[in-house]
């Protein structure tokens, strides 16, 4: 079976957990003897393709006379919004919603048509530009390559999966990795909702990361439940080489690592250390991560006068990440609404005994994680106070948690998804 697949983003260039667990999917499909087209809006050249082949979407001509494009640009709907969008952050400025149908004289239409269009591949105030070229681009590819199925990935890639099944007929799988209302609450963007809830109506099959997202997509978005099947993502194995990091702190180390916004509940952090740090003051917290909260965490640590038990780093990634794993004795994910949650995982596989929320898919599947209600602050405090001075009972979370992570493996996963491919052929 061969899946054409589209993506905004591919290790190692990433941004957060999309990248990471598409990489791992498509690994996991190869041993499923499932060949891949993975599409990205660019390919930068030094992406690891033995899974996939990867189109470089920024290769690819449009020509601009062909019917099928002008009739697929027609259909397009553009939004013109702020720069600070990045996956799974709700754009917090949409200035406005122009109709396709206004869009053809403007000077986006020039640039979206143009013969040849270089993707950034980033998510600046050109993004939803690229979103609509993406999409004019996948028509194409759609027509001229062959393949049995479409596999789209994220809101920013839904609109490509429908153009390409509208030129092919081929049946469309959606993967829904977070919702508008995991990144936004209840304040949620109605142009981002319409957005996904039409990449769900029309995708033959839905997949979601977790049932708390499953949820979301029957309750909140009216998807049939039919269509809609949960397959967890998982972790993959490592056998990276991480030179020996030194350590210059005596205090034991607790790290929160993962995007600085609303989601991810960086607040309930600093509060739970700040009550830790009332009781045992030799821990050091780190909030490893950037985003649109920084500034008001950077404040709340100084207003609760812990500063010098408190540390940013910035975002990391690679072989930082692996770093910091080895530099933590407890791991937390406060998450207020977590589809999923890769990086438990990560730092249960660094032997890193984790705290995270019940609101989390990824506490679907952990048995050897303390789970708590993110608002609980004092549950948390408590967790993370017992891992740290409870020789034994860090022990156990340790030794199991890194066999349970290690059976999470995208084979299984893989396997799953490819039922759900096949279940579109069955009669």
């Amino acid at each position: 079976m061969k899946v054409l697949m589209f993506g905004w983003e591919f290790p190692p260039h990433i941004s957060g957990g999309l990248g990471t667990a598409c990489y791992g999917m498509t690994k996991g499909l190869a041993n499923q003897n499932i060949e891949t087209i993975f599409v990205v809006p660019k390919a930068f050249g030094d992406e690891d393709q033995s899974a996939v082949r990867l189109v470089n979407a920024s290769d690819i001509i449009v020509d601009s006379t062909d019917e099928a494009y002008k009739e697929f640009w027609k259909k397009i709907t553009y939004m013109e919004i702020g720069s600070n969008l990045i996956p799974y952050v709700g754009p917090q400025e949409f200035a406005r919603l122009v109709e396709e149908n206004n869009l053809e004289s403007t000077e986006l239409t020039k640039k979206v048509t143009s013969t040849k269009f270089n993707f950034s591949g980033k998510y600046g105030s050109d993004l939803m530009a690229e979103v609509s070229r993406y999409a004019l681009v996948a028509a194409g590819i759609a027509k001229n390559l062959d393949y049995d199925l479409i596999h789209a990935h994220d809101w920013l890639t839904y609109s490509a999966g429908i153009a390409a099944k509208k030129v092919s007929g081929k049946p469309l799988v959606v993967h829904m990795h977070a919702t508008e209302f995991d990144r936004s609450g209840i304040n949620i963007n109605q142009n981002i909702y319409d957005i996904e809830r039409k990449g769900m109506e029309e995708a033959d099959r839905v997949i979601t990361v977790s049932n708390l997202t499953r949820n979301i997509v029957i309750e909140k978005y009216g998807i049939n439940p039919d269509k809609v099947f949960t397959v967890h993502n998982a972790v993959e194995p490592t056998d990276k080489e991480v030179d020996e990091v030194k350590r210059y702190v005596k205090e034991k180390v607790v790290t929160f690592l993962g995007r600085l916004t609303q989601q991810k509940g960086p607040e309930y952090f600093i509060e739970a250390a700040n009550i830790v740090l009332k009781h045992d003051p030799d821990v050091r917290f780190v909030m490893a991560g950037s985003g649109d909260l920084m500034n008001k965490m950077i404040k709340r640590v100084a207003q609760l006068k812990i500063g010098t038990k408190f540390h940013f780093t910035g975002f990391l990634r690679g072989t930082d990440v692996d770093k910091m794993f080895m530099l933590s004795d407890v791991f937390v994910m406060p998450s207020v609404s977590e589809p999923f949650g890769i990086v438990p995982l990560e730092a249960m596989r660094s032997n890193v005994p984790v705290v995270i929320s019940k609101q989390s898919g990824v506490a679907e599947i952990l048995k050897h994680a303390l789970k708590v209600d993110f608002w609980d602050v004092h549950g948390m405090a408590d967790a993370i106070y017992g891992l740290l001075h409870y020789e034994s009972l860090g022990k156990i979370f340790r030794k199991y948690g890194k066999d349970e992570v290690d059976s999470l493996k995208w084979d299984n996963a893989a396997y799953k998804i490819v039922q759900v491919y096949q279940s579109l052929f069955q009669s």
